[in-house]
């Protein structure tokens, strides 16, 4: 596998200690398949991603990283603004692949095999459309001001000043198959430049003046062929190349002649594939495209209020698990075919629901530091349309402002689908991006967004933070004290088989013989995780203190057989509750060793505890170091 040169990716001092945590708890850059960013997440994909699972509560609190999303077969790191200097150090201190150079290493993991068909579909949606977001946006926002400027008189549309400023606009929006196509082909792993010349031809001026009108009909060596305009499409490139990439991988490499192949081969592409797509799949990609786009459009002529609440309620929740971008190319594509988009209002009424719900817990809480978390995010909100500091360090974190910012903005989305409020070009909704939505329905823009905000912050000013999980104090484990998850006989954690484990590379802790199958709650707190494979689970009490329970060595091989598990994650569970049974006598048949390990796993922060067993405690001060009591 290649791997970037480290000095493509200048290092950026301050986020260094971030990234060697981050790439620490995922599992090192071993288990790191590729990565990349979008707006505000850090996105890996991964070999084993149970190990970065088990560490997700450890991520969270490292400085300056906001949540952890695991979604469409990606762990994803939430940060915030500041997620490209995060990428920038990951990629200056290891050898990790960038998914973005289209060279990702597949030997391991083939994402074609991964997760169901939505999952797939949705992490191709992203991967192409990302790294397109930002020139889309920032030429839609040099667009929308030269609507105001020609609208108010202040620019003539004859001008040369017009003429080139329109360009600048243009230039994403008319060449969008060719961006796409870029993005396309990293993604399915096709030439690039090959690529770009099938999609190319379609924007070619010799083709495009046969094109009069979408359905002229022409001949092709006789063959009937129905013309279409491709400026500003958007599934007919994602088609075509999805097409000429399997071709390429199937056909072209293994029968073009070695020797033969840097002519050979982008000959009979070009000759098989722009007919394909003149002939078949352009048209059919247009079809889809406007029959998406027809078909949103008349649910919202005829329920706009409905597809209002429904979006503008649940545009957050789509974006917390990812699936938002199989709804990004019926936006872009209503644009380019209708000249405007009735969804992006609606999204907006979701943004500035949460940046409402920022303010109604500055006001609420008594908290410096949460009032102050609360100012800082809500400035991106407004300026930026960037919401997951709010949405991941304000809103999950106490409950209750998501239920508000929820209320808030299925109103004011379906205020705006009713009142069938327009965008003009796609932006990230903001207060500085308003002329994106200038026009005859600009003022209904201005209301619905005005009552997101401020109902969202009446509501959850009203509603209240209701209990902090990470400040509780109720059913607090005392002291510290741990008690063993199975009884038996508890020896040295530096007594145990397994190389991680002996090391206290996880923690601070202590390790059982069980003589039963019976387990226990070590702890009085919440179940963080349970693994898939159940042979591990996670808790965290009240004040903070995290542990692992790790049921056998290399058990996870089990996949789950010989383990019933009684809690799932989120349960509050107490010390010495009954919370699933083992099948002991089964594991060693299998030939493996059922030793349970007790582990601490930031016990630097805990500092110290002790573990009860049934004849001694052991007492834990020295992250170093364990010294019987």
């Amino acid at each position: 596998m290649k791997h970037p040169r480290k000095e493509e990716y200048p290092m950026r001092k301050d986020y260094t200690a971030m990234a060697q945590q981050i790439v620490s708890q995922i599992g090192g850059e071993e288990n790191v398949i590729d990565l990349y960013h979008c707006i505000t997440r850090l996105r890996f994909r991964l070999k084993d991603q149970n190990i970065a699972h088990s560490h997700a509560d450890q991520i969270k609190k490292i400085p300056g990283v906001l949540s952890v999303v695991e979604a469409n077969g990606q762990f994803q790191v939430v940060i915030g603004n500041d997620v490209d200097k995060a990428y920038d150090s990951v990629m200056a201190n290891y050898s990790i692949q960038s998914a973005l150079d289209g060279e990702a290493d597949t030997t391991s993991t083939d994402d074609s095999k991964q997760g169901n068909i939505l999952t797939r579909f949705f992490n191709v949606l992203s991967s192409i459309f990302n790294p397109i977001i930002m020139p889309l946006a920032g030429a839609g926002m040099i667009k929308a001001l030269l609507v105001i400027l020609t609208t108010f008189k202040w620019m003539s549309e004859k001008s040369s000043t017009y003429a080139i400023l329109s360009a600048a606009g243009n230039s994403v929006f008319y060449f969008l198959p060719l961006f796409l196509t870029v993005s396309a082909a990293k993604v399915f792993k096709a030439n690039q430049f090959v690529s770009l010349a099938i999609v190319a031809a379609l924007l070619e001026p010799n083709f495009t003046k046969l094109v009069t009108g979408n359905g002229v009909k022409v001949d092709f060596f006789g063959l009937p062929a129905i013309l279409m305009g491709y400026s500003g499409t958007v599934i007919p490139a994602i088609i075509a190349i999805f097409i000429y990439a399997q071709f390429e991988r199937k056909v072209l490499n293994r029968f073009v002649p070695k020797s033969l192949e840097i002519f050979l081969l982008p000959m009979i592409a070009l000759l098989i594939m722009v007919p394909a797509t003149v002939m078949v799949i352009g048209p059919v990609g247009v079809a889809l495209g406007n029959g998406l786009g027809t078909a949103v459009n008349f649910i919202s002529q005829h329920s706009g209020l409905l597809a209002g609440v429904i979006i503008g309620g649940g545009w957050t929740y789509l974006v917390m698990i990812g699936i938002h971008w199989g709804v990004v190319p019926i936006m872009i594509n209503n644009l380019a075919t209708h000249g405007y988009d009735i969804i992006r209002p609606m999204v907006a009424a979701a943004t500035f629901a949460s940046a409402g719900a920022a303010l109604g817990v500055f006001f609420r809480s008594k908290d410096k530091d949460v009032k102050t978390l609360a100012l800082s995010s809500l400035i991106p909100a407004l300026l930026g349309g960037i919401t997951e500091p709010i949405v991941y360090g304000l809103s999950v974190r106490f409950k209750r402002p998501l239920i508000a910012q929820t209320i808030a903005g299925a109103v004011a989305g379906g205020f705006m689908g009713m009142m069938q409020t327009k965008a003009i070009v796609y932006v990230f909704p903001a207060l500085t991006t308003l002329p994106a939505f200038f026009g005859k329905t600009f003022i209904f823009y201005l209301i619905g967004i005005t009552i997101a905000f401020s109902l969202s912050a009446v509501l959850t000013y009203i509603l209240g933070l209701g209990e902090d999980p990470e400040k509780a104090t109720d059913n607090v484990t005392p002291n510290n004290e741990l008690t063993l998850p199975f009884a038996g006989d508890a020896l040295p954690l530096d007594q145990v088989s397994d190389e991680v484990f002996a090391s206290k590379a996880m923690g601070e802790g202590i390790a059982v013989k069980p003589i039963n199958g019976n387990l226990l709650a070590p702890i009085t707190g919440t179940v963080t995780t349970v693994f898939p494979t159940k042979h591990a689970l996670g808790f965290k009490s009240a004040n903070g203190m995290e542990v692992l329970v790790h049921i056998g060595i290399d058990t996870v091989n089990l996949k789950g057989t010989g383990y019933q598990i009684d809690v799932k994650e989120g349960d509050h569970v107490t010390q010495g509750q009954h919370i699933g049974q083992v099948d002991l006598a089964l594991l060693r048949d299998k030939g493996y060793d059922t030793t349970t390990m007790l582990i601490v796993t930031n016990t630097q922060e805990v500092g110290a505890f002790h573990i009860t067993t049934d004849d001694q405690d052991y007492a834990f001060s020295d992250p170093q170091a364990a010294v019987e009591a």
